[in-house]
Parts: C-alpha cells; structure tokens; sequence
C-alpha cells in the first residue's frame, strides 16, 4: 500500500500542471478522513443532486426527445456498475450508442488497455477514440458530457456521489490487477480527479493512481475544488470522446 501511496503522488504531482487551480497535499491525511466525512459528503451529494434535477429538468427533456428522435432505441441507458466494495447497481445515462450493440469491441479494448496496451491509433486513452458504435449525436453528448447527467439520479439514490472513481463495467473489473481494486474502496462519483487531469488521455494505470491520491487526501474543500474545475473541462470537452 505504501509504494502505491507514492506512485499515486507521483501521478497526482505529474498532473499537477493539468490542475493549475486545483492544490494538491502532499501528506497523506488519516487513513480515516474519508470515512469519518461520509456524512458530510452524502448531505452535499443529496442536497447538490436535488438542486440540480430540478433546475436541469428542461435540458432532461430536450436531451431526452433529442436522443429518443435521432436513432432507434430507448433515450436513457442502463447498465450494472461496480460501485463501492464491489457492489453493483444500475447505472444511468443518456444512450449514445446505436441500440442492443455487441460489447465484444469494448470488452477487447479494456483487456488490452488495463493490461497496458491499448493498441495501434488508440495511444493509451482510456476511452475507444473511434468507436463504430457511437451514434453523431452520441459524440456530442460524450464530448460534452451531457450522456451523464441521469447519474444525478443515481446520486439522489444513494449509489453514487458527485465526486469520485468512475463506476467500471463489471468485466473491466475482472481484469483488475490486485492494486487496481483499491479505486472500489470509495463511492464512485459523476467526476473525479481524473477528470480534471484530462480525462480521456490519462492512461489507466495512472487514472487508478489519482483515485487512490484522491482517497487518501480527501476533504471537502478537495470535492469543492475538483466540482469547479469540472465546469470549464466539461464546456471545453477536454479529453472527452
């Protein structure tokens, strides 16, 4: 545990440049803190989710018929997740796939990308950068991060958090090494510090290394930060596919 607390450091250090706003501590804080802050963190999740439900409620809809009117299909999505502990639930988005798609595609890529490779014209992004099952308006909604706002849903529920590792798909966890499956000890968040440290072109093993930097120096103030940097990388689709 220790040498993985240092080589999520270095990752979080080397992303540093990627977060100019975003202060990073360079101690460790009680192994404890996260925990200890849980309700703190479920009663900013719960109240901030509400709030944004309502207020998104006409974007819900437009993006809702949007997505229901350009391809066959359902508009939401649902999919089983592997959120804290290794507990499933179901995940929500708006599709941005062509429908009842085969997985087979992505079930290769991840092998290959969380075994370090992810192979030729994909570099080391984390997500499939030419997905042929990608619909035009589901690029956008990806780019832009819209396909993810149903999730406040799932926040409002209890099964996420607004702040944390993204939830994986139950096959990528099974390709987990040992040390990867510490990202599970936490609640799995809409953004992250991942996200802020661009995303996309963060390759997995270091993605994995900023969630374990984020558990381990977790604070309030750090969740507030990283909302706010979420703003601007979310309006500019940095990283996004």
């Amino acid at each position: 545990m220790k040498k993985t607390s240092m080589m999520a450091n270095a990752a979080a250090e080397a992303y540093r440049v990627s977060v100019p706003h975003l202060t990073l501590v360079t101690q460790p804080a009680a192994p404890s803190a996260y925990r200890r802050g849980a309700h703190a963190k479920r009663t900013l999740d719960f109240v901030a989710a509400l709030l944004g439900i309502i207020v998104l409620a006409p974007l819900f809809i437009v993006l809702y018929l949007a997505v229901r009117l350009g391809s066959r299909g359902p508009a939401l999505y649902t999919q089983r997740r592997v959120g804290e502990n290794g507990q499933t639930f179901q995940f929500f988005k708006f599709r941005t796939m062509v429908h009842r798609n085969d997985d087979s595609i992505h079930r290769a890529y991840s092998q290959r990308l969380i075994n370090g490779w992810a192979g030729k014209g994909q570099g080391t992004s984390y997500k499939m950068t030419d997905d042929p099952r990608v619909t035009p308006l589901g690029r956008f909604l990806r780019k832009s991060s819209l396909d993810e706002l149903p999730q406040l849903f799932n926040v409002l529920k209890g099964e996420m958090s607004l702040v944390g590792p993204r939830p994986p798909i139950a096959y990528e966890v099974e390709y987990y090494q040992d040390w990867h499956r510490q990202r599970l000890e936490a609640k799995p968040g809409i953004t992250g510090l991942w996200q802020v440290s661009g995303r996309s072109q963060v390759p997995f093993d270091e993605m994995v290394m900023l969630d374990i930097h984020y558990m381990e120096h977790w604070s309030m103030l750090l969740d507030l930060k990283i909302l706010l940097k979420t703003i601007p990388v979310v309006f500019f689709g940095v990283g996004g596919y």
